[in-house]
């Protein structure tokens, strides 16, 4: 490689990574007990053990679901309603307007055989929530999210340009070399480089995939303005409803409409996911990869007619696929304990990374310190 190639390179190397950093410290290091939320929020009892329901069990009506919540937090109007789908369990999202934002809805969680409330947390407080927010926006909303997707790009232009730099020099030595009998600095710089390729393939895709993560709010927004937006404009000067058909009735006729799948959760009227005069029963598929998409199914607010199944623009498919591969949910525990070593090395990156950058020296010599790397024959 030329040295005008190499000193370019390092330059993008040196800035990417220097500016990203410290903020990816922040997010391996919150992100590390984040891949365990489930397993952490069992053992805390946030997640709490329910018997599994036999199979000719008869549930509760929704609509007495819904109005038991109601009786918890009076004045309350429901927002959302999900299923949890390896127990017999439902949550009921409510707020004080139907516009409520997540960090104050308020929700109940109720066994959808007994109809009884299930104690556990709210899912806007404790320390795993703080974790959430501190690692996916800062507590600063949609500023915070697009800023931490900025980092996420400058990590994946750090990978490549670090690639860049270490690929000619991993042609002239054994991989895993660390020269260990010259200067510490050197051995570190070799430390860096090797746990840096072990970890390539995996920082690529959870950079990207958290940058695509942080787009989520956005690309909802286009989905909701673009399709559902067709649908509301049929309804253009009509009155929001003020008596919903039957929540039960609704969710139905989803299931009716798509037999092989089964329902997710359901937006009500007005909160920004059906429009104001629709419900918005989300289908999900039955396979470990089919159950991350979701089939909106829009039932009428007022006379629980089927009106659309619109389909899922494909920005808004990769973006349900990649929130899961995030945090390695696709393989349970095993995947989760992969994805976390892997984060482990990451971190030992970073901090190596700030150990160099403290021991730097100008870029004349760390471009010929590569040179010299780049033509060295193996011993």
């Amino acid at each position: 490689m030329q040295r005008s190639a190499i000193k370019a390179w390092f330059v993008v190397h040196k800035w990417t990574s220097l500016v990203c950093t410290l903020f990816l410290l922040l997010l391996c290091l919150t992100g590390l007990p984040l891949v365990f939320g489930h397993e952490i929020a069992h053992l805390t009892g946030a997640d709490p053990e329910v018997p599994a329901a036999p199979a000719d069990a008869t549930l509760r009506d929704l609509d007495a679901q819904v109005a038991t919540a109601l009786q918890h937090f009076p004045g309350n109007v429901p927002l959302f309603v999900g299923w949890d789908p390896d127990a017999p369990l439902m949550y009921v999202n409510t707020g004080a307007r139907t516009d409520t934002p997540a960090p104050q809805m308020q929700t109940v969680l109720l066994n959808t055989i007994s109809g009884e409330q299930v104690p556990a947390p709210q899912f806007n407080e404790g320390v795993m929530y703080f974790l959430y927010r501190l690692h996916t926006d800062l507590f600063l909303g949609l500023p915070g999210l697009l800023f931490m997707g900025a980092m996420g790009l400058l990590f994946v232009v750090a990978i490549i340009s670090g690639l860049v730099l270490y690929g000619p020099f991993m042609r002239k030595q054994r991989f895993g070399t660390l020269r260990t009998g010259r200067s510490r600095r050197l051995a570190w710089l070799d430390l860096h480089n090797v746990i840096g390729i072990v970890t390539l393939g995996w920082a690529l895709v959870v950079g990207l995939t958290g940058a695509i993560n942080t787009l989520a709010k956005p690309l909802e927004q286009a989905w909701q303005t673009q399709q559902l937006g067709e649908f509301a404009a049929q309804y253009a000067g009509q009155p929001k409803p003020t008596q919903l058909a039957s929540l039960q009735a609704a969710v139905a006729t989803a299931r009716a409409a798509e037999p092989e799948m089964r329902p997710a959760f359901v937006s009500f009227p007005g909160t920004g996911y059906s429009g104001d005069h629709h419900f918005g029963v989300f289908m999900q598929g039955n396979s470990p990869l089919t159950e991350r998409l979701y089939r909106p199914v829009l039932i009428d607010a007022t006379t629980g007619a089927l009106t659309a199944q619109p389909q899922l623009p494909t920005y808004m498919t990769v973006l349900l696929l990649s929130q899961p591969l995030h945090f390695g949910d696709y393989g349970k525990l095993p995947l989760k304990i992969l994805w976390a070593l892997l984060d482990l090395l990451t971190i030992a990156v970073l901090v190596s990374g700030l150990y160099l950058w403290f021991k730097r020296g100008n870029t004349a010599t760390r471009v010929a310190e590569i040179e010299r790397a780049q033509t060295q024959e193996v011993a």
